[in-house]
């Protein structure tokens, strides 16, 4: 009897502690639901998870495999608490026990433009094909699978065409824009059969959309094929083990990528077409466009931009111990690279916004980045304007007075400009996706 007694002790002690964490997540997840909304931060801004609330038994798989932490469990039903963080990586896809969860591009509110390809990644435009984050594809796997099968769809085409006269020499059988997954992939397919190639990146390194990461986990579920590498397989591996693979595959396979050289436009050319980046013209009989959806950073338009310690994202803060930087934008990613800066030893941290006021940010960034100006490590100039930036300065408009800042370093993070207008002018057709694939 006393045994019965003790078991159900214990019993009821494990039960008890167990709805104790089940309520206490609960809250959690609820309450960081609550504040997304409150910040105005409930628009995902790519592809996204929808779940099934029919199909959803509450599990939690798809929570415990988001390396973002943006699913939470509301009420018995997985729900994306934190939009604006998911990255459309998909892992919480394969998660998901039920089959419950789609993802999808747009939602009711707000659509999302996805050009209109063929079954081989061919837009309306003859010669011209589209593969990964660009195309609908934000997976890292099946982008890299999408520019192999491009890559393959365009050898058919070059094969049927025949091979290119002398008179075209300088003619490219294939351009890639965009040396993420999809184009990487595509340049290896390109190397390995002796194709006329070319792969152009508009940042620094390679990577695409997975250079911009945070610091967390990526799941690739299954193995991934690439011509001159075969079959790789990785489970759960890291942004930088990722990237650094990639850099390795790109020295051993002497794939030849030209790097922050930007496209700047397309237009048809007897046959081929005429490619404008940059730093010239370049003559291709097939493009495959690799880019991402994150665009062309935007810039401030101001003179000094040009100078080489402006920069357009945070990539590591410890780079910048010691120094002045400024700090320009309103979002979450500015507030985070102020936040991260000021954490340096001996690092003066200013940040500078054009409104009078932090709108559409999380509510853990404004009270981190508060706590940091409090404490003096950040200055704070609201209803701000950058006017110039000298070498060892900068000009800072504010309520219509210059102030002059000592400066070492300027990152500028204000979004992007998409290149769906640069693509429809070549005459590529969009559809746009409301919560659909």
């Amino acid at each position: 009897m006393n045994l019965l007694l003790l078991y159900g002790v214990l019993l009821a002690g494990a039960l008890g502690f167990y709805l104790w964490r089940h309520r206490r997540a609960h809250d959690a997840h609820a309450q960081a639901l609550r504040q997304s909304l409150e910040a105005g931060l409930a628009e995902p801004p790519s592809l996204h998870p929808v779940i099934d609330p029919s199909r959803c038994i509450g599990s939690g798989s798809c929570v415990q495999a988001c390396p973002e932490e943006a699913l939470g469990v509301v009420n018995g039903k997985a729900v994306l608490k934190n939009a604006s963080a998911c990255i459309g990586h998909g892992a919480c896809l394969a998660a998901c026990p039920v089959d419950g969860i789609r993802l999808v591009f747009g939602t009711d509110q707000r659509g999302i433009d996805i050009p209109h390809l063929s079954a081989e990644f061919e837009t309306n435009v003859p010669g011209i094909y589209i593969a990964g984050e660009l195309g609908g594809m934000g997976l890292v796997r099946k982008a890299a699978e999408q520019g192999r099968q491009a890559m393959q769809a365009i050898r058919r085409r070059l094969a049927a065409a025949g091979p290119a006269g002398p008179d075209v020499l300088d003619v490219l059988d294939v351009l890639i824009v965009g040396c993420g997954p999809a184009g990487l992939s595509a340049g290896l397919e390109a190397l390995a059969h002796r194709l006329r190639y070319r792969v152009i990146e508009q940042e620094d390194s390679l990577g695409g959309a997975v250079y911009h990461y945070p610091r967390h986990k990526i799941t690739m579920t299954a193995p991934v094929t690439l011509a001159l590498v075969g079959k790789v397989k990785f489970g759960e591996v890291s942004k930088e083990r990722l990237l650094e693979f990639w850099a390795g595959v790109v020295r051993q396979t002497g794939l030849q990528v030209s790097y922050r050289e930007r496209l700047v436009g397309v237009e048809p050319r007897d046959g081929h077409f005429a490619v404008r980046t940059d730093r010239g013209e370049i003559l291709a009989r097939t493009v495959l466009l690799a880019m991402g959806r994150r665009g062309t950073p935007r810039k401030l338009g101001v003179p000094g931009e040009e100078a080489s310690k402006v920069v357009y994202r945070l990539v590591d803060p410890e780079q910048y111990r010691g120094q002045h930087v400024l700090v320009v934008g309103g979002g979450d990613s500015a507030l985070e690279a102020a936040i991260a800066l000021a954490e340096q030893p001996d690092t003066r941290v200013a940040l500078s916004y054009r409104s009078a006021a932090f709108a559409r940010v999380k509510a853990k960034n404004r009270e981190r980045l508060e706590a940091q100006r409090l404490a003096g490590r950040v200055e704070v100039l609201l209803a701000s304007q950058v006017r110039r930036i000298g070498e060892r300065d900068v000009v800072v408009e504010i309520a219509g007075a210059p102030r002059v800042l000592g400066n070492d370093a300027v990152i500028v993070c204000a979004g992007g400009e998409l290149p769906t207008p640069l693509l429809q002018k070549v005459g590529i057709r969009f559809e746009t996706h409301f919560g659909t694939h």
